[in-house]
């Protein structure tokens, strides 16, 4: 079995806006390998565990299970507003704030993206699973011809901690803007929809097969 978990990027609830995750099961043999998609649009590494769905995964997660997780592109926002309250702490340390959360309306510590990625790992292992991080797949956001990259920030900071951890890692970010640039701009534009952030089904299933190339190195 191999779990998915993320945010609206590999599983969108639009109907013209879709996430990879729901084209990687074309990719393999469904007799082999189970795959089930738990991503959920609008979620950070922080919020997907404190709204209970990363422990419904463990609750079934077995060992030899894959975990295959892809956070980041909404763990910037702040860490308390009232309309979200999903940030998570910038990095990969062991800073962590206390502070209410008006949507939730309790105290809450939040920790660091990097610490939420740990726990991922932690948790999964522990289950004798197979944690995969993924870093997050680029915008649509270029500079002077080429794809802007995560390689200051939520790409680099995925990495660092497989790294840290001993984790398969896959480098969405850099290995999706690698076929960017080689499309450039005009051609990669139809592959979102609605914003910078969002594939439509053919940007969807481009990344889905990115992702593919390496899992296939991965669990084969």
């Amino acid at each position: 079995m191999l779990f998915i978990i993320g945010d609206s990027t590999v599983k969108n609830g639009s109907a013209q806006q879709w996430g990879w995750g729901s084209f990687l099961a074309d990719h393999f043999d469904s007799t082999q390998i189970k795959i089930e998609n738990h991503a959920i649009g609008g979620r950070s590494s922080r919020t997907f565990i404190t709204e209970g769905r990363w422990e419904r995964i463990l609750a079934v997660l077995k060992p030899g299970d894959y975990v295959l997780i892809q956070f980041g592109h909404n763990d910037g926002g702040a860490l308390d507003d009232t309309s979200r309250a999903r940030g998570s702490i910038k990095g990969i340390g062991d800073e962590s704030k206390e502070i209410y959360n008006p949507i939730r309306k309790q105290q809450e510590v939040v920790y660091t993206y990097g610490a939420y990625l740990r726990k991922y790992v932690t948790d999964a292992k522990a289950k004798g699973a197979i944690p995969i991080i993924c870093s997050p797949v680029p915008r649509d956001n270029w500079k002077e011809g080429k794809v802007n990259r995560a390689n200051n920030d939520y790409g680099k900071w995925a990495k660092e901690v497989a790294v840290a951890t001993g984790t398969f890692f896959i480098d969405l970010n850099n290995n999706i803007a690698d076929k960017y640039d080689a499309m450039g701009a005009e051609k990669v534009k139809p592959l979102f929809i609605g914003d910078h952030t969002h594939t439509s089904k053919e940007g969807a299933k481009l990344n889905a097969t990115t992702v593919a190339e390496s899992l296939k190195q991965i669990i084969i």
